[in-house]
């Protein structure tokens, strides 16, 4: 493989990650086209070195604040088995939002400390399972939830015939703060379906230390939601738990061990801003967000402060851990869907011309559901000007199942920009889809899901996903 690097990288590179190699997409190192020949098309690739660089830069930022902070990557973004595993060895923690993921942070090799548990409709199995694995900290949703989390402490003693081991809970709290992200994302308003209000958090608390043999009061938290672009809603987050955390001890002398402030730290969508200009400001806002981490944790911090010093209360702030759950920012840039170009037609009476690909929305239903722009580039011609329209849709017997809002809200452009002469055949990249992707396909239409590789170091690809067999699509179905 060639080592050709063009000296004139487009905006959408990142070095020693995505780059132009002999005119083709390269990821570390890689060619995007061989990798399409060996493994087909569509294909989801993920880079390992990404995933870490990218759980580094969460860890450095902790490390400029002089505060310790733990990290519980939201594998909900992305479960895969090879993900998480870089994950772990990567040295952070792991939140789930289900039996399911919870079943595959621990047979990955998570320890149950390392382990949060979110979610709104928890089943009895679910929590039986949290409980018998006794993991770090089960976030509760509701008032009525803290009884279910009883009812489960009684179930499994019941079964191992021990008595009850208390399992651990955070309340998670919904104190009405918006952001400038989707309003789907937004998951800290009381129109969101998330967390207990402010007026119920007192009583949540009471009800939470009536039973200290089945359960244990460990945090509270809280998320404002994905995608955030600003630092105000995760220091007015913070500042809200904080001095419910303060309200908390006054009145029942109860300690709290950690404070958790979810995720929602942005991803750059817009590093190649050639088509920014035809996206809504709020759009360009959201997307182009390039928020450090570090900035989120310094301000946080001086609210934690400021307040503690008002309430005399700096003693609690010193003994409480901060949490953060981030997931998009971890795996969205590490990931990206490669598809091929199959057929291609040209409107007299508009003057377009349609590029129809192999990957629909069932790979990438954020670009449906909310209009997610994922930068498009040529794998194939990745050195060429992108100057040329190009109307590019999926294969989906959908005519939603397009790569623009045809629904004409603006929330995508109208038209991609590629290369001059796109033919069948052609690689296209899509690119920053690492997150909610892979974790959302679906077999619409009755399409075998698609391999996934990982680029290692010194560029070596694991198949990390085997594509599906038209057996697969038979696999639970009983006729």
């Amino acid at each position: 493989m060639s080592s050709t690097v063009l000296s004139a990288a487009p905006a959408w590179t990142i070095p020693d990650y995505l780059e132009v190699r002999d005119g083709h997409l390269a990821i570390n190192g890689v060619d995007a086209l061989e990798l399409v020949s060996q493994y087909e098309s569509p294909l989801f690739v993920f880079s390992e070195s990404r995933i870490r660089s990218n759980i580094n830069r969460l860890t450095a930022a902790a490390t400029s604040v002089e505060r310790p902070i733990r990290f519980f990557y939201a594998s909900k973004a992305n479960s895969n088995m090879a993900v998480l595993q870089t994950v772990l060895a990567s040295g952070i923690d792991v939140e789930v939002n289900s039996g399911g993921e919870l079943f595959k942070a621990l047979r990955v090799g998570f320890r149950p400390d390392q382990i949060i548990f979110n979610g709104t409709s928890k089943s009895a199995g679910e929590l039986d399972d949290a409980v018998t694995a006794g993991i770090y900290a089960i976030n509760v949703d509701s008032i009525y939830e803290i009884g279910l989390v009883e009812e489960a402490v009684r179930r499994v003693a019941a079964e191992s015939g021990k008595p009850p081991k208390p399992a651990r809970i955070a309340l998670r709290l919904v104190p009405e703060i918006g952001t400038r992200s989707h309003l789907g994302l937004q998951t800290a308003l009381l129109t969101s379906k998330f967390g207990i209000s402010s007026s119920e958090v007192l009583e949540a608390f009471r009800r939470s230390l009536q039973n200290p043999d089945l359960i244990h009061v460990c945090g509270i938290h809280i998320h404002v939601g994905s995608q955030t672009p600003d630092v105000e809603p995760f220091a007015e987050a913070f500042r809200s738990m904080w001095e419910h955390l303060v309200a908390i001890h006054r009145e029942t002398g109860h300690t709290l061990e950690h404070i958790n402030l979810g995720g929602g730290i942005p991803v750059n969508y817009l590093r190649d801003r050639s088509q920014a200009d035809q996206l809504p400001e709020h759009e360009r806002d959201m997307l182009g967000a390039d928020l450090e981490p570090s900035a989120v944790l310094r301000e946080a911090l001086r609210i934690a402060r400021e307040s503690a010093r008002l309430a005399n209360a700096e003693h609690l702030l010193e003994g409480v851990e901060i949490l953060l759950e981030p997931g998009r920012s971890i795996i969205a840039d590490a990931g990206l869907v490669l598809t091929t170009v199959l057929n291609i037609k040209r409107r007299p009476e508009t003057g377009d011309v349609w590029l129809l690909t192999d990957a629909g929305y069932n790979l990438m239903l954020s670009m449906n559901n909310y209009k997610w722009y994922y930068h498009l580039i040529s794998a194939s011609s990745a050195d060429a000007p992108a100057d040329e329209k190009y109307k590019v849709a999926g294969p989906l017997c959908d005519s939603g199942d397009v790569y623009f809002d045809i629904e004409r809200g603006g929330r995508l452009p109208d038209y991609r920009y590629l290369p001059e002469n796109v033919q069948p055949g052609e690689v296209l990249a899509l690119l920053n889809s690492g997150a909610y992707s892979l974790a959302q396909m679906f077999h619409y239409n009755g399409r075998p899901l698609p391999a996934a590789v990982m680029v290692r170091d010194g560029g070596k690809v694991d198949l990390i996903r085997r594509r599906d067999t038209y057996d697969d699509l038979l696999t639970n179905d009983v006729w």
